[in-house]
């Protein structure tokens, strides 16, 4: 892993079912996660994703490529476009520092999500990487 290494996209289908399961995974029962009807009162055209779904989805995009001993350390991330039913957010990422240590490495990578309105999220990740970890097969590939 380098400065400028460029992770593999990853593209998530946006389903009624991923935005419903993930709200009640983390306990965000507010209507705008699973009542369109109510989401469409308050304003937005559909129900949308919360952040902690988001948050998880970045986290298994770092996680799926840099293999299962990548460890966590730091999620820092912000909502701009919602997601909605129906649409794709692509996320990719592009590894900004790396920290060589004798047992492995640190890695910060800037993480960026888009769907058909723009940017959905925007952050940094940083990971632990042990040594000899390298990266996994590109998310959603071959293991």
């Amino acid at each position: 892993m380098n400065a400028g290494d460029r992770l593999p996209p990853l593209e998530i289908p946006i389903t009624r079912t991923l935005i419903v399961a993930g709200a009640i995974a983390s306990r965000d029962y507010q209507d705008v996660h699973h009542d369109p009807d109510l989401a469409r009162q308050k304003g937005s055209p559909d129900i949308f994703m919360n952040i902690l779904t988001t948050n998880g989805l970045v986290g298994r995009y770092i996680t799926d490529h840099f293999g299962p001993g990548a460890v966590l350390r730091r999620v820092a991330i912000r909502l701009g476009a919602p997601n909605h039913p129906g649409d794709t957010m692509v996320l990719t990422g592009t590894v900004e520092e790396v920290v060589e240590e004798a047992d492995g490495g640190t890695a910060t990578v800037r993480v960026v999500g888009t769907n058909g309105i723009g940017k959905h999220v925007t952050g940094t990740v940083t990971v632990t990487v042990p040594a000899g970890a390298g990266t996994a097969p590109a998310p959603g590939g071959p293991s």
